[in-house]
């Protein structure tokens, strides 16, 4: 072999090793846990069963799961399939990573959704027959057959088609806008259907862009709306804008120009919520149809509650369309799966931004942004990101294509991944606290005790945070929530127990009411969360 030769080896091993050593090096690990869900969901929401609903859309032709023998779906309106004895829905149980497959009738494509205080996940709209049907999925035991139930004696006020949901304080919903629906609607439904929403209308362009807006209720009761470039407060049982928001830099921000929102952690007397909008495609990408036009690194985060708020900005490593935010049990934000070029919409996307990042709040603009350690999956349209009660992360679905397809680029994807921060490390796990005891339900004001056992003494704090169980689609988690509670110091108490004293926030403007994971977090280490009601 030449010396050029020998010296081109040489290079090119170093440049590999350096690149895995690199990646080796990146925080966070990755996990198969299914190769084939049968289904690529477009929309997915833990239960609090601790199994996980996945939906896709209806009419998109044979998946890769059959329906049980005898529950195949007749519709002589569907192009596709006029008897359609696939499955669209399925119910995944991460601790088995068994797959079961459910009915669901109507069409589901790009719809919203949210639970209900019971902990039944209310699901509003979707596409043709699906436009203005409700749905409920009263979810039960993983050994047991729930199913989706199509609601026959109430229906949407107006059709809805890229819509977001938002559970209140009352613990009824809201229904935020759609394509060609600039109003908003409750469920249950309130005297006098539909109330336009103006703002909606007026962020309206020519490729739309305030489609699946972004939705926070704020620790005041009223709503932090957000569509295409712009944010309104908004006092809905008045139909009135209390406020309007400065504009935000960057090019629209929503579907289908999307990057993400999340509302930080709610915590200290909940008078105070930050929001963060990051990411998104530039404005014109999605009408030319431009799959290489770069999409934005920038994030904007504005105190949604101050009386002259103004957007900080700063940059992600990566620009992304497409991200999914999570909120961690830390008050950490994951931002996972999407693209670095491209926009929204049917094979519209290309250069996959296969590395996540975590987004540390309480750091200073430059050092916020942490990269971790890269998936190998392509995660693009329709992929989602849904915390799960052991603190990993559920990875599931991307088709970027109309039907399923598998040969090409960016295929179909079937798989189920975990993602797993770094505080789930091996050399973590002496730190990790275990929930030992604490009540079942939760009244609005109450003071408790919960018990927790760690290996190491504990030093500091143990946080207690509560985390809502979102509807993920389309790079938005609606109704997504964390709040730290008041705590006091852990004391030591029998058989190497932990005694930690709690205070409940005092109304449903900070926790409206409903099933939420509880998780306990010491030094960073959130234990393994359990589910309690919180009630009035």
């Amino acid at each position: 072999m030449t010396p050029p030769k020998i010296l081109l080896l040489l290079l090119t091993t170093f440049l590999t090793c350096a690149t895995l050593t690199t990646r080796a090096a990146l925080p966070g690990t990755w996990e198969l846990l299914v190769a084939n869900a049968g289904i690529a969901s477009m929309h997915t929401a833990v239960t609090r069963f601790n199994t996980v609903v996945l939906l896709d859309r209806t009419n998109i032709g044979p998946s890769r799961k059959m329906l049980p023998k005898g529950h195949c779906r007749n519709d002589r309106a569907d192009a596709v399939s006029k008897r359609d004895c696939y499955a669209h829905s399925v119910l995944f149980n991460p601790d088995t990573n068994q797959i079961r497959p459910l009915m669901i009738l109507t069409d589901t494509w790009c719809s919203s959704g949210q639970f209900l205080p019971d902990g039944t996940l209310l699901q509003t709209g979707g596409d043709l027959d699906g436009f203005r049907k409700i749905r409920k999925f009263a979810p039960c035991e993983a050994t047991s057959l729930c199913d989706w139930q199509e609601l026959q004696d109430v229906e949407l006020s107006e059709g809805r088609w890229y819509a977001t949901n938002q559970i209140l304080p009352d613990g009824s919903v809201i229904v935020i806008g759609g394509r060609a629906a600039n109003s908003v609607e409750f469920f249950p439904p309130r005297h006098g259907g539909a109330v336009q929403f103006p703002f909606l209308k007026a962020m309206e362009d020519n490729q739309m862009d305030n489609l699946y807006p972004y939705v926070h209720l704020l620790p005041n009761g009223n709503l932090f709306v957000f569509a295409n470039n712009k944010a309104v407060l908004y006092d809905y049982n008045k139909n009135d804008v209390v406020f309007e928001y400065p504009m935000l830099d960057g090019g629209p921000r929503n579907y289908p120009s999307a990057g993400s929102s999340a509302m930080l952690a709610l915590a200290g007397d909940y008078s105070s919520a930050t929001v963060v909008i990051c990411g998104g495609a530039q404005y014109g990408a999605y009408i030319e149809r431009s799959t290489d036009t770069p999409a934005h690194g920038s994030c904007g985060r504005i105190v949604a509650t101050r009386s002259d708020p103004v957007w900080e900005m700063e940059d992600m490593p990566f620009g992304r369309i497409m991200g999914d935010m999570v909120m961690l049990p830390t008050g950490e934000v994951l931002i996972i799966n999407g693209a670095q070029a491209g926009t929204q919409g049917f094979e519209q996307a290309s250069d996959p931004c296969l590395y996540p990042v975590l987004y540390r709040p309480d750091q200073p603009v430059g050092l916020r942004f942490m990269t971790l350690t890269p998936s190998t999956v392509p995660r693009l349209y329709h992929a989602t990101a849904n915390l799960l009660p052991d603190g990993r992360v559920l990875i599931a679905g991307s088709n970027p294509h109309y039907f399923y397809k598998f040969n090409a680029e960016f295929p179909t994807e079937l798989r189920i991944e975990a993602f797993s921060p770094e505080y789930l490390s091996v050399d973590r796990a002496n730190l990790r606290p275990t929930l030992v005891e604490l009540p079942e339900t939760i009244r609005y004001g109450e003071a408790f005790d919960l018990l927790v056992t760690v290996t190491l003494p504990v030093v500091g704090i143990v946080e207690v945070n509560i985390a809502s169980a979102p509807f993920a689609t389309h790079s938005f988690s609606q109704g997504q929530r964390l709040v730290k509670l008041g705590v006091t110091s852990a004391i030591p108490d029998l058989d190497g127990r932990y005694r930690i004293g709690c205070s409940a926030p005092s109304n449903g403007n900070v926790v409206p009411p409903g099933y939420y994971m509880v998780f306990a977090v010491n030094q960073g280490v959130p234990s393994v969360a359990r589910w309690v009601q919180i009630v009035s």
